[in-house]
């Protein structure tokens, strides 16, 4: 199994370091590493050189934002499964590539769990892996493109849109999983240590803006509303309730039930 590590870069001289490390420190050597830099001026160029003997292919030059720079490494990119670690991210450990390729899996996406650590609260936590993966854990979550590994052939028909900001990678799983099917196997290792603060993170206001405007064109206006409010329980209550109702012993109980709340509700109006 090949991997195609990309890393995109602008500007961010230690966390670019910190993140090359941790791919060329991997004891798993079957991957072709790909830095693709926005036309840095702070030193990470020279940092890239530092490495250029074991940096399979590297470009710094003006590009037209996150996802322009991630379409460029997905153009270069020989790898069979693709995988994103951005500047500033880096591997969990030294041996994560080849955990993932020892499991020997064949699936379109290969999903990991990913740590959030924040350095000034000396805090961290681990992702959980969602219960389901549906169009109700996309309304508003996604999954971590540093955690996945993606089959190149994924990215034939069309990759990540450049005109949005913030949300491309959000859109790609929503088209690939919900309207496409592709298949999803989940890992229970840590694949990578995340930098907090990231611009989804620090643009979130602009994150969801984009989200709402492209789930507004996605789904049919009924569809969306419906959406609009499920998305008011959380998640965790929610799959729970689709959980019940896949037994069809449970359905009676529930209807009982919501017809209880109701009217207990129509009560206290």
């Amino acid at each position: 199994m090949k991997f195609s590590i990309i890393t995109i870069n602008y500007n961010n001289v230690e966390g670019l370091r910190n993140t090359i490390k941790s791919v060329v420190n991997q004891t798993y050597t079957d991957y072709e590493f790909i830095i693709i830099d926005g036309g840095s001026t702070d030193g990470s160029v020279e940092v890239i050189k530092e490495y250029a003997n074991i940096i399979t292919y590297w470009v710094s030059e003006p590009d037209k934002g996150i996802y322009n720079a991630m379409n460029k490494g997905i153009e270069v990119a020989n790898g069979e499964y693709l995988n994103f670690m951005n500047s500033g991210d880096c591997f969990y450990n030294n041996d994560v590539l080849q955990k993932v390729a020892d499991y020997h899996l064949e699936k379109d996406m290969i999903v990991g769990h990913d740590y959030h650590y924040n350095e000034d609260l000396k805090l961290g936590h681990v992702s959980l892996e969602p219960m389901r993966l549906s169009m109700i854990t996309f309304y508003e979550e996604t999954l971590a493109h540093q955690s996945t590994f993606f089959k190149k052939c994924l990215f034939q028909e069309y990759q990540y849109d450049e005109s949005y900001k913030f949300v491309s990678d959000w859109i790609f799983y929503l088209r690939k999983i919900v309207a496409e099917e592709k298949t999803v196997i989940f890992i229970p290792d840590i694949i990578c240590k995340r930098e907090a603060g990231g611009i989804t993170e620090r643009q979130n206001a602009k994150s969801q803006e984009e989200k709402q405007q492209y789930l507004k064109n996605f789904l049919a206006p009924g569809v969306y509303k419906d959406y609009a409010s499920l998305s008011k329980i959380d998640k965790t209550t929610l799959y729970k309730f689709f959980s019940l109702c896949n037994e069809e012993k449970n359905v009676k109980m529930i209807r009982f039930c919501i017809k209880v709340i109701y009217r207990i509700s129509k009560f206290f109006k």
